[in-house]
């Protein structure tokens, strides 16, 4: 049987994909379907087809799941920013736990674990600190600000987003309504022309400091004066910057801030630690479940206080200066020398003196650290090594480094469970064995899960 574009079909859904993606089956052909969940029959419109599996949208909803609900937000269905807000929560955390432990067992090979249950929210919207905004010209003539369509860059315009921070949209009708009157364009990424390519708002939860960052295609942007003026009237706005980004890509962010108003960073706290924070850094967007999380990093740990520890992708030094209060010494490697630079700051503003912090690849720096002791005739080791590293996982020289330097106990903080399940098949290959596994709802009405696992070493 031939699948094409186009092609409609009447489905009931069996699966969630990986992103939250309804998975359904037409005489054995796979099709996965955003918006649709287990239970829902539907009808689907075939969007691309490929031999063995293809890709759907919802045409009609038949009948429905009993675990679908009608979704807060207008625009969920269009916008990229939620995957399965119309699915209930309680099976949300239900889906992320699954994928986790199946893709440990299934990919890493391993059984045996303690999966500990998910944590979860108890209100899982508007927990968002960070919120990137994207800029266009709509084809009426005024100007989009919101998020773009899942799989496009098509902005699909958002008054209200609730993962965000409540109260951003004001902020943004302020920058909306100050481009329109001195004539300011958004950023037109075909031709690359137009100034405004992006709003990034930060707030601190604990302490409620605001940041707004214009990213903008230029060096300046006219009237800033006036449109600071119009910022410093939301309580608790302590930054306002630009960031420069002229490169012709999807990167957000360039390298140059030109600070406007403040000292270009705000003030926030990971339980009784305090961060400065700035546009460049990278700092955890959920705060409530980032103290789940790190309190379960250091509990893996076993800390006391006689330990070191190598805290590898330490970004600004969250989870390094969490663990530092706890050990004899903590060793933080992180590639983006601004975030070092934030650490160091962090780690005197909490008068911390048993941290260090080194810039450079994770995957260079470890190997170079352990052949240099090696030279010295000396026996590079380490008690723990917690590892937070980006969606790809570890690379195979830091995995090798790790297993030579023989730690007691190693910490993975994991974005993608796929990778994790790779690198978990390597260690346990490797003289380690999972014990225990900790889901932690970072990510609300998204298919997006942070997992922490305790790794040990089998002859201890």
């Amino acid at each position: 049987m031939m699948f094409k574009k186009n092609d409609i079909y009447e489905i009931k859904i069996t699966g969630l994909g990986n992103d939250g993606e309804g998975i359904g089956r037409v005489d054995g052909y796979t099709l996965f379907i955003k918006d649709a969940i287990p239970g829902d029959i539907i009808k689907a419109r075939i969007t691309k087809a490929g031999k063995s599996y293809g890709y759907a949208r919802v045409e009609e909803i038949i009948v429905p799941s009993d675990d679908r609900v009608e979704p807060v937000c207008p625009v969920a269905a269009r916008c990229g920013g939620c995957q399965i807000q119309h699915l209930s929560y309680e099976k949300q955390l239900e889906f992320k736990q699954n994928k986790v432990q199946n893709q440990l067992e299934r990919i890493g090979k391993v059984k045996g674990f303690t999966m500990h249950p998910i944590m979860g929210m108890d209100n899982p919207y508007f927990y968002r600190n960070k919120s990137q905004y994207p800029v266009a010209m709509g084809k009426d003539g005024r100007i989009k600000i919101g998020f773009y369509a899942g799989r496009t860059h098509n902005v699909i315009e958002t008054e209200k987003c609730y993962i965000g921070t409540e109260g951003n949209e004001k902020i943004l009708s302020v920058i909306r309504n100050h481009m329109e009157v001195h004539h300011i364009l958004p950023y037109d990424e075909v031709n690359h022309k137009g100034l405004v390519r992006h709003i990034l708002i930060r707030k601190a939860f604990a302490t409620g400091q605001l940041m707004v960052c214009l990213v903008i295609n230029g060096k300046s942007y006219p009237h800033a004066d006036s449109l600071v003026e119009q910022l410093l009237k939301f309580e608790g706005m302590t930054s306002v910057c630009l960031n420069v980004n002229r490169e012709k890509s999807n990167v957000i962010l360039g390298k140059e801030i030109i600070n406007l108003y403040g000292e270009g960073y705000i003030t926030d706290k990971i339980g009784d630690v305090a961060f400065e924070i700035s546009p460049l850094a990278f700092y955890q967007v959920n705060p409530v479940q980032t103290v789940k999380l790190y309190q379960t990093a250091l509990e893996y740990a076993g800390l006391t206080g006689k330990e070191t520890v190598w805290d590898l992708y330490c970004g600004i030094g969250t989870i390094s200066l969490f663990l530092a209060k706890s050990a004899l010494h903590v060793k933080g490697v992180e590639i983006i020398p601004e975030a070092i630079e934030n650490a160091r700051n962090n780690a005197k503003l909490n008068a911390i003196d048993n941290a260090e912090f080194f810039v450079g690849k994770a995957e260079e720096v470890l190997p170079a650290y352990y052949e240099q002791q090696e030279r010295k005739g000396i026996k590079a080791t380490a008690d723990v090594i917690v590892v937070d590293p980006p969606r790809k996982g570890l690379d195979i020289r830091l995995r090798e480094t790790m297993v030579k330097m023989q730690p007691d106990r190693i910490v993975y903080v994991s974005c993608d469970s796929a990778t994790l399940a790779r690198d978990v098949e390597y260690l346990t290959q490797n003289g380690y064995v999972l014990t225990d596994v900790r889901t932690c709802d970072m990510f609300a009405m998204s298919g997006h899960v942070e997992t922490v696992i305790l790794m040990s070493r089998k002859d201890k």
